[in-house]
């Protein structure tokens, strides 16, 4: 039976908004993007951007986003020729902010789930991590830090072997294959040498040493790969900030903010018909998902076609994200219709939805990175062995999302008005 909740107020059904509603909560949004963009500009965007800038910039997203929605939504009721040649450009500022966000929280996300499925509960800090890390992988770490892959691509993976093969100086002896049955033997004196480089050790302090080799090396490599493309990420959303095309964006909606080029119909015309096809879509979107199977949990559907060599996004993925863009344009045509406040009026049924839906797509695209990772040529095979264990393990927790969205959505609102 389906569980019931209240929901205080249905937009859809309350006193009739029209075009004056719908420009209304385009000036807000609009005011709103030109008031992030000032913050902006005033704490800083250089690589060592503040917190207020990073703020200014989920603003600058948040206030794109929903403007871009009231133009799709009820394109009807304003000047076509602009919409469409609005609506791009805004998706456009928000995906290109977006990035770098987008970036760090993958790379806290893998590397979160690489600790605790080592058995360590938190991430270690810098200092203590690479104190731990000389003393526990010696060989490992210090070639993931220092030369990328070159462990891997000189040795074809036998630095990996027998705990790094020829350590060199910094393991303090000789462990590699050569070694044969002497390798336990001398095991101490390069432990006693690592000890010696790590320092005293705090007993409270979360280690590095809670990873395995492999999995330590997954870790470094995805710091690098996902350190590089937020680093990429951030100068691309600076040039885009200084072009000229963000200024022609800018200027538009600076207009947008005193003037919104509406319809002669628009004045008397309801929002409530297209708020309610935005509705309709979302809800056919939801009625082509296989609810079912994700109302059942540890179904492992979502590891299905888990070894494809294909490279594109996972398949199954992709109506999952229509899903979550569709609750997006509901939602915010929920807002206009109850004008500029109109996100004071929240339904918990959506953003709990919405947020399985965000949890779904981080968890997807954070599979999508650890596979390419484990694509990398030349890694040793503990390292794409954790690699692997990494990716069920986000594909898991697509699952996971999926059977949230599945008991939120299933949910029957109970209205008082």
């Amino acid at each position: 039976m389906a569980q019931q909740h209240l929901d205080p107020t249905n937009p859809l059904t309350g006193p009739a908004a029209t075009g004056d509603a719908l420009a209304g909560y385009l000036r807000a949004q609009a005011t709103e993007f030109l008031r992030a963009l000032r913050l902006h500009r005033e704490t800083g965007s250089g690589a060592s951007g503040s917190e207020g800038s990073a703020e200014a910039a989920r603003a600058l997203r948040r206030s794109a986003r929903r403007i871009s929605a009231g133009l799709h939504t009820f394109q009807s009721l304003l000047d076509s020729d602009w919409c469409e040649a609005m609506r791009p450009e805004l998706a456009w500022v928000s995906g290109t902010l977006a990035m770098e966000h987008a970036y760090t929280a993958r790379l806290e996300r893998l590397l979160t789930a690489l600790h605790r499925l080592s058995g360590s509960t938190a991430l270690p800090g810098q200092t203590a991590g690479t104190a731990a890390g000389r003393a526990d992988a010696p060989a490992g770490t210090r070639a993931d830090s220092t030369a990328g892959t070159r462990a891997d691509s000189t040795a074809g993976g036998r630095a990996d072997s027998a705990a790094g093969g020829r350590s060199g100086p910094a393991a303090g002896g000789r462990t590699g294959p050569a070694a044969g049955g002497r390798t336990a033997a001398a095991a101490p004196l390069p432990q006693r040498a690592a000890a010696r480089d790590a320092g005293p050790r705090s007993p409270s302090a979360p280690e590095r040493g809670n990873l395995t080799v492999g999995a330590a090396k997954a870790g470094a490599l995805l710091d690098r790969q996902l350190t590089l493309a937020r680093t990429r990420a951030h100068s691309t959303a600076l040039q885009a900030l200084g072009s000229s095309r963000f200024h022609a964006v800018a200027d538009k909606v600076a207009v947008l903010a005193s003037e919104v080029p509406l319809t002669r119909a628009a004045g008397s015309t309801d929002l409530r018909p297209l708020a309610a096809a935005a509705q309709d879509r979302l809800a056919d979107a939801v009625a082509a998902l296989p609810l079912v199977t994700a109302g059942n949990p540890y179904n492992a559907a979502a590891l299905v076609h888990g070894l494809s060599p294909d490279t594109v996004p996972h398949p199954q993925d992709a109506p999952w994200h229509q899903v979550r863009l569709l609750l997006r344009l509901h939602r915010y045509a929920r807002e206009a219709v109850n004008g500029p406040k109109g996100n004071a009026v929240v339904d918990l049924r959506l953003l709990s939805a919405g947020r399985a839906l965000n949890r779904h797509r981080d968890a997807s695209e954070a599979a999508a990175a650890a596979a390419q990772a484990a694509r990398t040529p030349r890694i040793a095979p503990a390292t794409a062995y954790a690699l692997g264990v990494l990716h069920a393990d986000q594909r898991h927790e697509v699952e996971a999302a999926r059977f949230a969205f599945q008991q939120c959505w299933q949910k029957e609102t109970v209205r008082t008005s």
